[in-house]
């Protein structure tokens, strides 16, 4: 009943209805658990959906039934067939699809549905391949950045000679983890040749020099390749290397040239059939390497060069000579032109310009290593340089702020020196005269009594200030007072021998009648409790 419901559904005039009844029913189909009369309808009524003229009804569809495995096989093939936006849900995730399907899928398709393919999960090698083979260099930079996609070195040889002047492609090989040492080599050829290519068009070389430069950059970037690499990749570069047309003489020269005797030993092997230790021994032997070169199929007129080359190497390794220089050896190939020097000319001039040339790069390559030594050594002392400032300038700082620590330190303790004595009040003046009209002499009794006080309390003992401590505040007031009374009566004495006796007597006479009586009586109390306390 229900998928009758939905068969009615479908039959609705709005294209957008009928595409949400089609992905229900798919979906009631995959994932409802149907009986079997009720699966048999709804799969029907699915491949029915078919025929629907709009590609919205196909598209969900297509949506509902991408990524289930229990989809229909026929569904899933039609609409993997129908438009790129459609067909690319299904391609790209479908486990339904089998190789053929892919394959004939990226054949019949355009440049989107390969590009859709090139992004599968676990892509096999005759699926990659295929698409090796036709895709574009979109198609083949998803498909070489696709870790899971499994991709013969043959294939990843074939791309590189189909779209390697793409620099986004050639990134896209050199970024897999599993990309074999050849690959590598042809890669870097190809881009060799690029740089060869844009350089020619522009007038900078001529096609022969851009030919040359080309070639010997491809070797020196497979010696460099095949330093690391082990015996078996070894073995597959030399073979790649022989088949390509790129393995000669000049490439086995520089390899020796440059102390690359593994790879020297496994190209004389490929190239002689021998066997790699058989080699071995005859390239360590002076007397027998003559035969192996002839054997090798090396041009005779290159054999001094090589003998002499070899001989250099052997007087290394034995600690007769040191060889030096990075790359290749500037003794050797002085070793190589010198033996090269008896040739007639029409022989020696292709081998010794061959070796010059060899002879310029070497010590260009030594003349770099210096210059980086330099470079690293200004770098470094010019680094010691700014430390060292950094670091006084620190200790400057650090001194000034121990100086500033310093000062405040003794800030401090001169403050609550300074702030324990009272500030000193303004000076009382004293008039002498019978009218007071005229100043006679200004008085600071205050400042006496505060250098009295403070010569006191420095000077006095701790058991006397204990007694003092102990006194009441009234006996040291009259005490204070008496102080200050006496200070002025010496003052009047002064005052009196500058002014004579009539004067000063006048001036005794006033200042006695300022002081009430009840002050002279408490001072005169105060002097007998003193007594009573001694």
């Amino acid at each position: 009943m229900m998928i009758r419901q939905f068969l009615a559904w479908t039959q609705h005039d709005s294209a957008g209805r009928r595409a949400e009844a089609a992905s229900a029913l798919a979906r009631a189909y995959l994932y409802g658990n149907l009986g079997p009369e009720a699966a048999w309808e709804a799969k029907t009524a699915i491949l029915a959906l078919l025929d629907d003229p709009s590609p919205l009804v196909r598209r969900a569809l297509a949506e509902a039934c991408a990524a289930s495995a229990r989809a229909p096989r026929p569904l899933v093939v039609t609409l993997a067939a129908d438009q790129p936006e459609i067909a690319g849900l299904v391609l790209a995730r479908s486990p339904i699809l089998n190789d053929a399907d892919l394959v004939d899928a990226a054949a019949m398709g355009g440049e989107a549905i390969r590009h859709v393919i090139a992004g599968r999960h676990h892509l096999t090698h005759a699926v990659a391949g295929a698409l090796a083979e036709i895709g574009g260099p979109e198609t083949l930079r998803r498909l070489a950045a696709n870790p899971t996609a499994q991709i013969t070195t043959g294939r990843l040889l074939r791309m590189v000679e189909r779209h390697g002047d793409d620099a986004a492609l050639r990134e896209a090989l050199l970024a897999r983890a599993d990309l074999p040492l050849e690959v590598r080599h042809a890669v870097a050829a190809r881009l060799a040749e690029t740089l060869a290519g844009f350089v020619t068009a522009c007038g900078w070389l001529t096609p022969e020099r851009g030919e040359r430069m080309s070639r010997e950059t491809r070797e020196r970037a497979v010696l460099d390749l095949c330093a690391p690499a082990g015996a078996a990749a070894l073995i597959r570069v030399v073979q790649h290397l022989r088949t390509s047309g790129q393995l000669n003489a000049g490439l086995v020269l520089r390899a020796i040239l440059s102390g690359e005797m593994v790879f020297a030993e496994a190209a004389l092997s490929d190239l002689s059939g021998l066997d790699r230790a058989r080699v071995a021994g005859l390239v360590r032997s002076a007397r027998g390497y003559p035969g192996l070169h002839a054997r090798a199929g090396l041009p005779q007129a290159l054999l001094p060069a090589f003998a002499a080359a070899l001989s250099a190497w052997r007087e290394a390794g034995t600690g007769a000579a040191a060889l030096s220089g990075a790359g290749l050896s500037r003794r050797m190939i002085e070793r190589a032109l010198t033996a090269c020097e008896d040739m007639p000319f029409s022989e020696m001039q292709a081998v010794t310009a061959l070796l010059a040339r060899y002879e310029a790069e070497a010590a260009r390559d030594e003349a770099r290593a210096v210059a980086r030594a330099i470079a690293e050594q200004a770098e470094a002392r010019e680094a010691a340089r700014l430390e060292a400032e950094r670091v006084a300038a620190e200790w400057r700082q650090a001194q000034a702020r121990e100086a500033a620590t310093r000062d405040a330190a003794t800030r401090a303790l001169a403050a609550p020196a300074e702030e324990a004595l009272p500030a000193a009040p303004e000076p009382i003046e004293i008039r002498a005269g019978a009218t007071g009209a005229e100043p006679v002499a200004v008085v600071d009794a205050e400042a006496i009594r505060f250098a009295a006080e403070a010569q006191t309390a420095v000077a006095l003992p701790e058991s006397v200030s204990a007694v003092l401590d102990a006194l009441p505040e009234a006996i040291l007031s009259s005490f204070r007072e008496e102080q200050v009374r006496l200070a002025a009566s010496r003052q009047d004495a002064i005052i009196a021998d500058e002014a004579g006796p009539d004067e000063a007597r006048l001036a005794a006479e006033a200042v006695l009648e300022t002081i009430p009586a009840a002050l002279v009586a408490s001072y005169r109390a105060d002097r007998e409790r003193l007594k009573l306390a001694a």
